[in-house]
């Protein structure tokens, strides 16, 4: 259930008409009272006798008994309550209880106090009500509102429990401003799947990501094709700007401009300045195994696997306000793997950047300048262009969503102790569209270096074994029984043909890193050991030492299983380990 305070407006009657009305797109439907301040007052939906005047002058009654010096400017005081799209159609009568309970815990009319101020609820649709009160009392004082908008979240969140409705989190005033039901009716005249603020905010997103100045900034904005208005002050210097999709247009044809702070709290110019301000002039990048270039997209997405290495560590163990900040710039990351990365992956990038940017804000600052590394990581992904399905940028891809699936992990842990309920939430719900990426993403390349594991000596595999579990005697068992352990076999024998401690190499894989959300201990091993020990991410171009005697009987059982068990792949019949 959410509950909205709106601003304060002078107009009674005009709340009233809009709350009998139509509607902007003619969405209300049986416009009628579910409760007053008085068991009598007037409803004009459903009284064919009663008009929206007598109600307005029945509630100003109060305001109006007042000289003209002592009347509040603005007297209207208006909160709608939405129930959840997965809660049930809720009675007049629950509603009329829900309102009273409303206007009692935000101090409109408080409980057993006959002075209160005169309020009414309108129902014109299943799903919410509106409350509008004029703030004069019966005895022409003032109500006491303070912090009206926080008691009505923690009253909602008692009427959840109570009526078993869905239970929502309290928010903490850094979400980005929710459509309004105009612009949700707009988006679906227009066949949008996102309102317009919604695809502004997220463009507005992808052009900040990575970007080092105002310049680089606008135009990638305009790249996109959105409209842009900058406000300047008198001495030239730049204020702020407002951004408009070409096609949304208002009922006298004119775009409809968002400032920056409208789509989301960290997209002000003030606040994108922060990031360009934290950031050095350059960053070094170096060469990538697998023959690919500095610029490449699967150089950019071994970087960006490093990096986000690196930054689990600091927001698992750092100061919250570089945590926060690592955070933040994890966003980018998303956003810039999203808009880089090939068409079967894109769609769950999408959306796991989409649900991750409400988790890259909260009340702890951000120390920026802490995350140059993971905002040079997102430039570097927008910079090295679309990345392919297949070979080193497939895998490559393979293995920044595996890391970044941890990081991601770490930032809901984080913000689960921090009571961050919303963004714990939306950190979580990003993790899973990741986990949902990183199937079709490492099913081909951990399929075929299933297939060279296999091939591997008894001897080899026995070395191994003795290995792991000398190495790593708390996980070994897990790990040799999950399909996955033959892809992890391959890639340690790799690494030891190229002289790496094998030892060394499992202790730094594991060591300070959670493993307890991974479906396949061994998946992740696989990309971990391959990026600390430069070895290609994708096995095709490795020379093969023998031949499988029946390939049709090998079948890759790379894919991880589900939170419920179940395995997208399946190991060959008859194997033993």
């Amino acid at each position: 259930m959410i509950p909205r305070v709106h601003k304060r407006g002078s107009e009674t009657f005009g709340l009233l008409n809009y709350l009998y009305g139509k509607g902007t797109h003619e969405e209300h439907v049986d416009p009628h009272l579910v409760a007053a301040w008085d068991s009598f007052a007037p409803d004009p939906g459903r009284d064919p006798q009663a008009t929206k005047r007598q109600l307005q002058q029945l509630l100003d009654q109060p305001v109006q008994a007042l000289t003209e010096s002592r009347r509040p400017a603005k007297h209207v005081w208006h909160l709608s309550v939405r129930a959840a799209p997965d809660d049930p159609i809720l009675s007049d009568e629950q509603w009329g209880e829900i309102a009273r309970r409303m206007v009692a815990a935000t101090g409109i009319a408080p409980s057993a106090d006959e002075a209160g101020c005169r309020w009414a609820a309108v129902r014109h649709a299943d799903d919410h009500i509106h409350i509008i009160a004029t703030l004069v009392r019966e005895d022409g004082r003032r109500p006491r509102l303070n912090n009206d908008a926080k008691r009505s979240q923690a009253e909602a969140r008692l009427i959840e429990a109570e009526y078993g409705l869905k239970q929502l989190s309290t928010g903490d005033g850094t979400a980005a401003q929710r459509p309004t039901s105009a612009e949700r009716h707009k988006a679906q005249r227009q066949g949008r799947e996102r309102t317009a603020r919604e695809e502004l905010r997220e463009s507005v997103r992808r052009a900040v990501t990575g970007a080092r100045s105002e310049e680089e900034f606008f135009d990638r904005l305009a790249a996109v094709g959105l409209l842009i208005r900058k406000r300047e002050a008198p001495s030239g210097d730049l204020l702020g700007y407002k951004v408009a999709l070409p096609d949304d247009r208002n009922k006298d044809g004119e775009p409809v401009f968002y400032p920056g702070a409208r789509l989301a709290p960290d997209l002000s110019l003030p606040r994108i300045r922060e990031r360009w301000s934290a950031d050095s002039d350059q960053i070094s990048s170096t060469d990538t195994p697998g023959s690919a270039s500095p610029n490449s997209p699967s150089a950019a997405r071994r970087r960006t696997a490093t990096a986000a290495w690196v930054a689990i560590g600091v927001v698992e163990h750092g100061d919250d306000a570089v945590a926060a900040a690592y955070i933040a710039a994890t966003g980018e990351v998303l956003d810039a793997l999203a808009k880089t990365s090939a068409a079967h992956t894109r769609s769950e990038l999408r959306d796991a950047a989409f649900a991750f940017e409400r988790a890259s804000r909260s009340h702890v600052r951000a120390a920026r300048g802490h995350d140059r590394a993971l905002r040079q990581a997102a430039r570097d992904l927008v910079h090295g262009g679309p990345a392919l399905d297949r070979g080193e940028d497939g895998a490559t891809t393979a293995m920044a969503i595996d890391m970044l699936f941890f990081l991601v992990t770490a930032a809901a842990h984080w913000h689960a102790k921090k009571g961050h309920a919303q963004q714990a939430e939306a950190a979580a719900q990003a993790a899973e569209h990741l986990r949902n990426a990183y199937q079709p993403a490492a099913s081909q390349p951990l399929g075929l270096l299933y297939q060279r594991g296999r091939r591997l000596s008894r001897p080899v595999l026995q070395r191994q074994t003795a290995l792991l579990r000398e190495t790593l005697p708390n996980l070994a068992e897990q790990i040799l029984a999950e399909p996955g352990w033959y892809a992890l076999a391959a890639t340690i024998a790799e690494a030891s043909a190229a002289g790496h401690d094998l030892a060394a190499l499992l202790s730094d894989a594991v060591e300070s890193r959670e493993l307890g959300t991974a479906d396949s201990v061994s998946d992740v091993l696989v990309w971990r050991l391959r990026r600390r020990a430069d070895l290609p991410a994708d096995a095709t171009g490795i020379p093969r030492n023998r031949t499988v005697k029946n390939p049709a009987t090998v079948r890759p059982a790379a894919a991880r299983t589900t939170t419920s068990g179940r395995r997208f792949g399946e190991e060959a019949p008859g194997n033993t380990r």
